[in-house]
């Protein structure tokens, strides 16, 4: 469903407001959500991995660190970044190893990340170009609304994390 043009550059009244009623966008809000769990777990399946170690693996993309930054930047608690790092190790995709700047901590280094992305390239291709041709089917204007209301979904739902992990 496209957005008008006239509505995505010229109404300046809240999403809110003229989305009457939420449920619609809820409900697409939560298709996205789960549309994309289930691509990654499918992807993570394809590995013989769990969502939680795809997601892992993912973020050690930016290499070797401590498990707290691990768990810092997956969202994941520290005793479950143990778990996660424990199955990763035993799939020889991650080690462990002293940490040269602090030796109370260990780093996690990840390994054979290569070849995980020669596994899983045709799949984020074939992603890449599908939502290439989507995104083609909208204006300038019409992707820019999209991608602000992307980037600032994103970090509403980093502060609502952030409420969420203050609580515990």
């Amino acid at each position: 469903m496209q957005v008008s043009r006239e509505k995505a550059k010229f109404n300046k009244r809240p999403a809110s407001a003229i989305s009457r009623p939420l449920d619609r966008r809820e409900s697409l809000e939560r298709g996205f959500s789960t549309a994309v769990i289930a691509f990654h777990e499918s992807i993570a399946a394809r590995l013989g991995l769990s969502a939680a170690e795809w997601k892992c693996l993912g973020v050690l993309q930016a290499g070797a660190m401590t498990a707290g930054s691990l768990a810092e930047l997956s969202g994941f608690s520290t005793g479950g970044i143990t778990a996660i790092v424990d199955r990763l190790e035993r799939a020889k995709l991650v080690r462990r190893e002293p940490n040269p700047g602090d030796r109370r901590s260990i780093l996690i280094r990840p390994l054979r990340l290569a070849s995980v992305e020669r596994k899983v390239a045709p799949v984020f291709e074939s992603l890449r170009k599908a939502m290439t041709e989507v995104a083609d089917s909208f204006t300038s204007e019409q992707l820019a609304a999209i991608q602000d209301y992307f980037a600032r979904a994103i970090q509403v739902l980093r502060v609502e994390t952030g409420k969420l992990r203050s609580k515990n």
